[in-house]
């Protein structure tokens, strides 16, 4: 039997209607190879994962190196070595005074232990997050999701939840323009927090670049004003880098590009380029709320997937971070000049290689361009192009390729997706 008939018949596939008909082979820098030895470029780099690349030589030596010493010991029992000295590496990278990390697998479990730890320290046990957001698939990230798409099915959600405007300024609706912003999504924080909950609000949740929302980029001043009113009603602020974060928009960490410190950071997709392994990050006195058995992770912490980290974030602070911001730049600046040309381009937006192209059905209503979105990955698919989509209704096409993808690679990249939105307007 197959591996696509063992998927059919084996594998709960509750992600997606179709698993792509891709088998993944093995991989190389931004190439992917199916198992018929068919090559394509990685646009999505397994939901934006592979930061370092496929087959990164520097990480799967430091990862191999540990797993002949030792695999395994609880690193919450044991001290370990490759686990300490990611620690340290976290401390000294994110930023501010964030100091003390917390080790899971993966990005939701990240959430949770923070929203553990804000509602430890705080006192207070009730969140605020934005509209569009996405934030996991447990029963805690989902409450706090405001992807509508993404919560179908999964309910009752967990009560002392609000939510406040998406900072999406493409789709605003207040009387305003980009130039002339008056940050009403912003405003609308303290408001929220006041009117809709009570009084008990211990945290605000947010992605400092909305992956599956559609790659939203807030306004350059969204999160200074925020942390302002966060500050002034007693709310800690969790930036969300499960997916923006370890270089995928030009720096280390999303939130860095507006000036701002978040209390709790969590982290995880491209900690460890591909290793299982997720993190959140707090300054001293707030981690140190933590009292004896109030959270472990039996997995969490693992000794290989730490060193496989410590690796991939040496690598990536090797230039490759910066670069990443120079073709991601330039890449968005092209489909800037397409969408000039081409109706079907609603949007352009992002930063470094986290790119979203938003697409519409039509211009004069901003209708969402979901058939569209669909088409054109399946025509990459069809074109040895491997890309995603988001947004609320899918019409966003996702470009969030492994960092070290090169320029000719770039190129192809653009062309193909400009052909394909160019083949849909010709039969739509």
């Amino acid at each position: 039997m197959g591996v696509k008939e063992q998927y059919r018949d084996y594998v709960m596939t509750g992600f997606v209607k179709r698993v792509e008909p891709v088998v993944a082979d093995h991989g190389d820098g931004a190439l992917l190879y199916d198992a018929d030895g068919t090559e394509y470029i990685d646009c999505f780099a397994g939901i934006s994962v592979t930061n370092a690349g496929h087959h990164n030589r520097k990480v799967l030596d430091a990862a191999m190196a540990q797993a002949e010493r030792l695999v395994h010991a609880c690193s919450y029992v044991y001290h370990v070595e490759s686990v300490g000295a990611l620690a340290e590496k976290l401390a000294e990278i994110t930023p501010g005074d964030l100091q003390k990390t917390f080790f899971g697998n993966g990005g939701a479990e990240a959430i949770e232990g923070a929203f553990r730890l804000a509602k430890r320290f705080s006192g207070k046990n009730e969140f605020l997050a934005i509209e569009s957001s996405f934030h996991g698939r447990s029963y805690a990230t989902l409450s706090v999701t405001g992807n509508s798409g993404r919560k179908k099915g999964g309910g009752p959600y967990m009560p002392g939840v609000a939510f406040v405007p998406t900072p999406y300024c493409y789709r605003c609706f207040a009387e305003t323009t980009p130039d002339k912003c008056d940050m009403l999504c912003a405003r609308r924080v303290g408001e929220v927090a006041r009117l809709h909950l009570s009084g008990s609000v211990c945290a605000f949740i947010a992605e400092p670049v909305m992956g599956e929302g559609g790659i939203i980029v807030p306004p350059d001043d969204y999160f200074k004003r925020v942390k302002e009113i966060l500050d002034e009603e007693g709310i800690l602020f969790i930036a969300d880098e499960v997916q923006s974060g370890f270089g995928r928009t030009g720096k280390m960490f999303a939130i860095e590009h507006y000036g701002v410190v978040p209390d709790i950071i969590t982290m995880a997709k491209g900690i460890a380029d591909g290793w299982p392994l997720s993190a959140f990050t707090a300054r001293a006195e707030i981690a140190d709320a933590f009292q004896i058995g109030d959270h472990l992770s039996t997995f969490g912490g693992n000794p290989v997937s730490c060193a496989a980290a410590v690796a991939s974030i040496a690598f990536l602070q090797d230039g490759v971070i910066a670069e990443s911001a120079r073709k991601g730049a330039e890449l968005k600046a092209r489909f800037e000049e397409l969408q000039r040309a081409q109706p079907l381009i609603g949007d352009v937006r992002g930063k470094g290689l986290m790119i979203g192209v938003e697409l519409i059905a039509d211009p004069a209503t901003k209708a969402y361009g979901t058939a569209a979105g669909a088409f054109v990955r399946q025509y990459c698919l069809e074109h040895n192009l491997l890309i995603g989509v988001g947004g609320n209704f899918g019409s966003v096409l996702r470009i969030q390729p492994p960092l070290v993808i090169s320029d000719a690679q770039l190129d192809t990249v653009f062309g193909t997706v400009a052909d394909g939105i160019a083949a849909y307007a010709s039969v739509s």
